[in-house]
């Protein structure tokens, strides 16, 4: 494999998953579910959820959604290790959760990844999620609700915030 190829297959990898991440936070199952093989699997054994297929991905990960009130999951590059067709690869993940019932959490955990070159890109066979610390102090912000439209957009270089219109 060539050093060009390598650096394209990391490239590729990270991007699918930034996109698993982006498509959780925008509660996008169908989207969700692409980023496995036919057979890919997800585990969560914390929560406990496990998910063994794309169709029971997109339909495991709606009930688990509909509980939240707000979500923020921010992924950080981890390691990559390509292996011709195959790779595994783990991510570090950041979260705030809340759910409907007013409980939240801070989590800080690890996706252990394997992945697959399919004719489509690079796919996750399986993803692992696991917690390595996790917080359930109530959270003491809010996620911002929709703000009216203010009569004359801010000044250039002035943020207008949605939850504080005097900040």
């Amino acid at each position: 494999m060539s050093d060009f190829q390598a650096i394209a297959d990391r490239v590729e990898i990270e991007a699918l998953r930034g996109e698993f991440t982006d498509a959780a936070m925008m509660r996008d199952g169908d989207r969700l579910a692409s980023l496995f093989t036919p057979d890919g699997a997800l585990r969560m054994p914390n929560i406990p959820a496990e998910f063994h297929s794309r169709e029971e991905i997109r339909a495991g990960r709606e009930p688990l959604q509909a509980q939240w009130d707000y979500f923020v999951q921010t992924t950080h590059p981890g390691t990559i290790q390509l292996d011709g067709h195959t790779a595994t690869g783990r991510a570090y993940i950041q979260e705030l959760v809340r759910t409907r019932d007013g409980r939240s959490g801070l989590n800080y955990a690890i996706y252990h990844d394997r992945y697959q070159r399919t004719p489509q890109g690079w796919k996750f066979t399986e993803r692992v999620y696991e917690v390595r610390y996790h917080d359930t102090t109530p959270l003491a912000g809010s996620a911002p609700r929709a703000a009216k439209a203010p009569a004359d957009p801010p000044a250039e270089g002035v943020v207008a915030w949605a939850d504080d219109p005097g900040r």
